[in-house]
């Protein structure tokens, strides 16, 4: 189990948004978020979005750096991945 941070590089609100996942457990997720202050509206389904200025502290914290198209896949081989359509739909 793994707790995944991706470059920032995503903007909105005049910065650049990182994303933070777990490779198998959303509580194993939502635990980390919550022992690293980042706020429970930062949830998005799958996802924490995470400020630039936070992707430091997150990977002191035990987060592994990984490339955008490195969380994607593991957030897929997880079951965890709600997709475009989902979103949309429910």
């Amino acid at each position: 189990m793994a707790i995944l941070v991706d470059d920032p590089v995503w903007p909105a609100h005049g910065r650049l948004w990182a994303h933070l996942v777990s490779d198998s457990d959303l509580a194993e997720l939502h635990a980390f978020a919550a022992a690293q202050d980042v706020p429970p509206r930062s949830f998005d389904r799958d996802h924490y979005d995470v400020p630039q200025d936070a992707v430091p502290r997150l990977i002191a914290a035990g987060a592994r750096h990984v490339s955008g198209k490195e969380l994607v896949r593991a957030l897929i081989a997880s079951g965890l991945r709600v997709t475009a359509r989902q979103r949309r739909h429910g």
